[in-house]
C-alpha cells in the first residue's frame, strides 16, 4: 500500500514538470497559459512559440511519461507501472506547482503506453495522424485516438491485462475531458487548424 502511495506522489510531482511552460519562460519570457488555447502543452507551444519549442515540448512530455513508468517499475516492480502511468498524466494535466493549469496529457499518455505496449499506441497514433492530415485539426485526431486506444489495447494486448486496460481507459477519459473546450469549438466550427499561429485569445 505504501509503495502505491509513494509511486503515486512521485509520479504526480514528475508530471508537474511542464516543458512548454519552462521553455516559454526561459526562452520567450512568456507564460504559455496566457496565450493561444491557454494550455501548457506541446500543441499550444507549437502554435504560440514555433516548431522548435513545440517539438522539444512534445519529446519532453513523451519522455516524461516513459521515465516515470520506467523508474517506478525498476524500483517497485511491474505491479506499480499502471499507477505511475496514471499519476504522471494527472500531474501533467493538473500540476499543483502551476495552479492546476497544465496540459491535456496526450504526449505523456503516448509515452507511457508506448513503453507498456507499443503496438497499441502505434495503431492509435497512425489513426490520429491520418485524421489530423485529413482535417488539420490536432484536437480531433487526439480525441479520436484517445477514444480508440482502450479498444485497440483490448484487441491487441494478449493475454488480457486488466491493469493495462483500466489504465488506458482512465487515460482516455482524462484526455477527452481535457479536450471538452475543443469539442465545443469543433461543433461551432471555431477550432484552430494546424499551421495557424495564434496569439493571445
Amino acid at each position: 500500500m505504501w509503495d502505491l502511495f509513494i509511486v503515486s506522489i512521485l509520479a504526480y510531482l514528475l508530471g508537474n514538470f511542464s516543458s512548454a511552460y519552462i521553455l516559454g519562460k526561459l526562452i520567450k519570457k512568456k507564460d504559455i497559459r496566457d496565450f493561444g488555447s491557454s494550455n501548457a502543452g506541446a500543441t499550444n507551444a507549437l502554435r504560440v512559440f514555433g516548431k522548435e519549442i513545440g517539438a522539444i515540448a512534445l519529446i519532453s512530455d513523451i519522455l516524461k511519461g516513459i521515465f516515470a513508468v520506467s523508474i517506478a517499475g525498476y524500483i517497485w516492480g511491474e505491479q506499480v507501472k499502471s499507477i505511475a502511468a496514471i499519476f504522471v498524466v494527472i500531474g501533467h494535466n493538473w500540476p499543483i506547482l502551476l495552479g492546476f493549469k497544465g496540459g491535456k496529457g496526450i504526449a505523456t499518455s503516448l509515452g507511457v503506453i508506448a513503453l507498456l505496449h507499443w503496438p497499441t499506441i502505434l495503431i492509435s497514433v497512425i489513426i490520429g495522424i491520418l485524421i489530423i492530415a485529413r482535417t488539420r485539426y490536432v484536437s480531433l485526431g487526439s480525441i479520436v485516438a484517445a477514444m480508440l486506444t482502450p479498444i485497440i489495447g483490448l484487441l491487441t494486448n494478449r493475454p488480457f491485462d486488466k491493469n493495462f486496460f483500466l489504465m488506458t481507459l482512465i487515460l482516455s477519459i482524462m484526455a477527452i475531458f481535457q479536450h471538452r473546450d475543443n469539442v465545443k469549438r469543433l461543433i461551432r466550427g471555431e477550432e484552430h487548424k494546424l499551421g495557424k499561429k495564434i496569439d493571445k485569445e
